[in-house]
């Protein structure tokens, strides 16, 4: 009777087995000439940047043949589908555009939209639901991701100078006052190596008032409790009230960034320059707002992705010269969609609009009073 119970365990078992293996096979396998990567997977709600996490492991999902650049579908176990979505192993959507992502330190892949709405809350989600994902098509969204899909090191000796490293200039497009509009890395917020070196040259140039649109008090307090918290230009500022803080997110068509962008630039039309503008990096809040600003001072689209881009030659190399691919490739999709966000037109073509006249409208439709604008305008530009 043992044994007869032994072999019918084992019989058991091995078709556990074969049936696991043939459920990994069908996740591989076309259906109808379409690859279908997982199916029936459970699903995690992620609240605090609203998105869902479908759980497969990013080496996982990997594994299963689907690579960064692909298109793909979705489909919950409710019926709501999403369909064509890029997948990314960064946030490389523009704003309010749905993703599938694999960040580097996610537990599992996740479906979000950038910058945008809870995905959980908009597809009607539930405990227990499930989701199915398949092949689109292959290496779609290739050139974006690899346009991307760009890193930088912390080290000092690897770059041309302290502004480069530290991603620091003064802006100097349109009729921006010369020495008047500073942008760069965080003087504060030491993660890169990079707050000290902007430190030393903020100190330098003798700037007044820091609008800093990544942090707010309590951060700033935690970076200056820090044992390699050596930027005692900064916290001179700081103490004395001139540092403004208004912690920002990256949703360029929010309410809430219109709100803090006016709240950051009244401080500012009502405070003496030099002026610094800073995020993390210097790169997405600190381009936007800077952009902004330009356009207010009557730059031209040329004069600001020159600025714009020079990001991207002190921390990657990209140039039109170096990389000329990837250099258009950001600018099509990040600065451009950037400019329609400010202006409010998703097909402006940028190299013929009056982009002063939209900047203002920006403000104003934000909050801004005309003659808080007018004073702006006047501290920044000749």
């Amino acid at each position: 009777m043992k044994t007869k119970m032994k072999k019918l365990l084992s019989f058991t078992l091995a078709l556990c087995v074969i049936a696991g293996v043939f459920t990994l096979a069908a996740c591989k396998d076309k259906s109808g000439g379409k690859t279908v990567f997982v199916t029936d997977c459970a699903l995690v709600h992620e609240p605090e940047f609203g998105g869902i996490y479908i759980t497969k492991t990013i080496d996982e999902f990997n594994a299963l043949g689907a690579e960064y650049g692909d298109s793909v579908d979705i489909e919950f176990s409710n019926g709501y589908v999403l369909t064509d979505l890029p997948y990314y192993n960064g946030y490389y959507t523009q704003n309010g555009e749905a993703l599938l992502v694999a960040y580097p330190g996610y537990d599992y892949i996740k479906a979000a939209i950038n910058n945008g709405d809870d995905l959980w809350t908009v597809a009607g989600l539930g405990e227990g639901m499930t989701a199915s994902i398949s092949l689109n098509e292959a290496g779609k969204y290739r050139s974006i991701q690899d346009a991307r899909d760009i890193h930088y090191v912390d080290d000092r000796d690897k770059f041309a100078s302290d502004e480069v490293f530290a991603n620091f200039r003064a802006v100097e497009s349109g009729a921006v006052k010369a020495d008047t509009l500073y942008r760069s890395a965080s003087p504060c917020d030491n993660q890169h190596n990079r707050a000290t070196f902007v430190d030393a040259l903020i100190s330098k140039v003798g700037v007044k008032f820091i609008l800093n649109l990544a942090d707010n008090d309590e951060k700033i307090a935690n970076y200056m409790s820090a044992d390699d918290f050596v930027c005692p230009y900064f916290a001179s500022l700081y103490e004395s009230g001139k540092v403004v803080p208004v912690a920002m997110n990256m949703n360029f068509g929010s309410l809430e960034f219109r709100q803090k962008i006016v709240s950051g630039l009244t401080a500012m039309a009502q405070s003496e320059g030099p002026y610094l503008v800073h995020c993390t990096e210097g790169k997405d809040r600190t381009g936007f707002v800077c952009m902004l600003l330009e356009a207010l001072a009557g730059a031209s689209y040329d004069e600001i992705e020159r600025d714009y881009m020079i990001t991207y030659a002190n921390y990657y190399n990209i140039t039109k010269e170096t990389d000329s691919a990837r250099y258009d490739t950001i600018v099509e999709n990040v600065l451009v969609p950037m400019i329609c966000s400010m202006a409010g037109v998703d097909d402006l073509d940028v190299n013929t609009a009056n982009l002063s006249e939209y900047a203002r409208a920006f403000l104003a439709n934000a909050g801004m009073e005309e003659a808080l604008i007018d004073a702006l305008i006047a501290n920044i530009a000749a």
